[in-house]
């Protein structure tokens, strides 16, 4: 069952009140959980009971995404306020520096709160940010159609057509290699999830300036890269490896943008060797 918290977040203009969305289960040292531009927290369910049998596992909906309303006036959706969001809502939830991991926007982020020494480990899956300008153009393009077929599709559509393997290829391809292993109530939700975050436009406007170039030394590092990633695609995670030199960098074979699904066992694994 979801919860919400609240807490402030500094602005130019004084405090702002910011409220997220989230679910949490398991025991032991904190994990916390965030997904890719346009998804929500439920991206993750295929891994969640895995990873909440070692951990205290924390899924959040991203400001603007899920369940989360988007950011009051003042705060931009840039990295730097997301990143102050997630260490305000770390400090509500009694988090002390939990180990984190991210998918595609979340995996950025959370090498972000890895830079800032606010988690204890970062594995970042497929994370944004270390692309060429023609990457950045391709991987936005896709998101903006992905974005704008959700919103037109009618709703009876995407249930008829989430309920055969070739129909959710047709509607999640882009970010699944295995686009008939998810569930049809997944796809539909997703889809939902999509059409409806209003949070996406400055979001996505907001990453055209995001160029991940600092190293994170002081703070273990997974990068984790799904082999048939076509949003974005894996030589990306030898440009990540080259800026975060100690970084451990694991290739997913078979598995695409959002790897949670394809191969749950071995992202579980990723993710936990990455936070031991």
């Amino acid at each position: 069952m979801s919860a919400t918290v609240s807490f402030d977040v500094p602005s130019p203009h004084g405090p702002r009140a910011v409220s997220l969305s989230y679910t949490r289960m398991g025991t032991g040292e904190p994990l916390l959980l965030l997904h890719g531009i346009g998804h929500h927290r439920q991206a993750w369910d295929p891994v969640v009971h895995i990873l909440a049998a070692e951990r205290d596992v924390i899924a959040v909906d991203l400001p603007g995404f899920g369940e989360s309303p988007v950011l009051p006036d003042g705060l931009p959706h840039d990295l730097a306020t997301m990143n102050s969001a997630l260490s305000a809502l770390c400090a509500a939830l009694e988090l002390d520096r939990p180990h984190v991991a991210g998918n595609s926007l979340g995996g950025l982020l959370a090498l972000g709160l890895g830079r800032d020494r606010a988690v204890r480990s970062v594995t970042a899956l497929s994370p944004a940010g270390f692309w060429t300008r023609a990457e950045r153009r391709y991987a936005f393009g896709v998101l903006t159609a992905m974005r704008q077929a959700a919103r037109r599709l009618p709703l009876p559509l995407v249930e008829r057509l989430s309920r055969t393997a070739a129909g959710r290829t047709v509607l999640t391809s882009s970010i699944y290699a295995r686009p008939g292993r998810r569930s049809p109530e997944a796809v539909v939700a997703e889809t939902l999830a999509l059409a409806r975050a209003e949070g996406f436009t400055e979001t996505l406007r907001a990453g055209s300036a995001v160029q991940f170039t600092d190293d994170v030394p002081d703070v273990p590092v997974t990068v984790a890269w799904g082999t048939r990633d076509r949003l974005l695609v894996r030589r990306q995670g030898v440009r990540a490896k080259q800026i975060i030199p100690r970084a451990r960098l694991v290739r997913l074979p078979g598995c695409g943008h959002v790897p949670m699904n394809d191969d749950p066992a071995l992202v579980a694994r990723v993710i936990l060797d990455g936070s031991r």
